[in-house]
């Protein structure tokens, strides 16, 4: 696959996606500029975390209007496949290519840790090559993660089967004592309509070396690709 990694003023993930997807996954990686207003050829855009412009206004709204997001926007709406990591997922949110906002973390403060995640797993979904019994342990590193949606967006949100991923205890048990952030129904993860867009708070780029000792963010990229590389 060839893949494009955004890069904006504030990104911090940008080299982590790159090497992630490049040297370890062996795909074919080239670095977007956010100035940049239209895109070469690819099959996937990945919007890595960061802080882009400083998160000033709230995270994500100003990214949202760089020219590289008009681009991403059409790429996306004629069946791209786009992965917004962190800071990528509020970006995504904002410019509306996922239903939902991400509102500051409850409690207040700037969450930093590895945290489970149970994935919701069925054979049309890109998660469908995980194992829906096996809790992945993924770092999170975000002030503004507690994702949002009103009940109606919640309910199509189901019906659609567009959540992937949600915090849970090392057992695979959803809660509120485990919610690190406060997102409702525990969601760390979500798709678009036609599962081609995929935003999630956790960092897997970051638990994908071996030399890191977990992988489970490989498992969780590769399963992304396997899904994508057959629609």
């Amino acid at each position: 696959m060839k893949v494009g990694v955004v890069v904006f003023p504030g990104s911090n993930c940008d080299r982590d996606s790159e090497y992630c997807f490049g040297t370890l996954m062996g795909h074919e990686v080239v670095r977007l500029w956010h100035k940049e207003a239209t895109l070469p050829s690819l099959d996937l855009v990945v919007i890595p975390g960061g802080f882009s412009y400083g998160d000033y206004l709230r995270s994500g709204a100003l990214a949202r209007f760089s020219p590289v997001m008009e681009a991403v926007t059409s790429f996306a709406e004629a069946g791209g496949k786009v992965l917004g990591i962190c800071n990528g997922f509020q970006i995504l949110c904002e410019a509306g290519l996922l239903l939902g906002t991400l509102r500051i973390n409850t409690p207040k403060r700037f969450v930093c840790k590895n945290v489970h995640l149970l994935p919701e797993v069925k054979s049309n979904i890109p998660t469908a090559s995980l194992d829906p019994q096996k809790p992945l342990l993924i770092p999170i590193a975000h002030g503004e993660g507690s994702y949002y949606a009103d009940r109606e967006t919640l309910s199509a949100l189901r019906v659609n089967n567009q959540i992937l991923f949600r915090y849970c205890d090392e057992n695979g048990h959803v809660s509120d004592a485990v919610n690190p952030n406060g997102s409702v129904d525990g969601i760390a993860g979500i798709a678009s309509a036609n599962h081609c867009v995929v935003g999630m708070m956790p960092h897997p780029e970051r638990a994908a070396d071996p030399q890191q000792g977990n992988t489970d963010g490989l498992l969780i990229l590769q399963s992304l690709l396997t899904f994508w590389t057959k629609r």
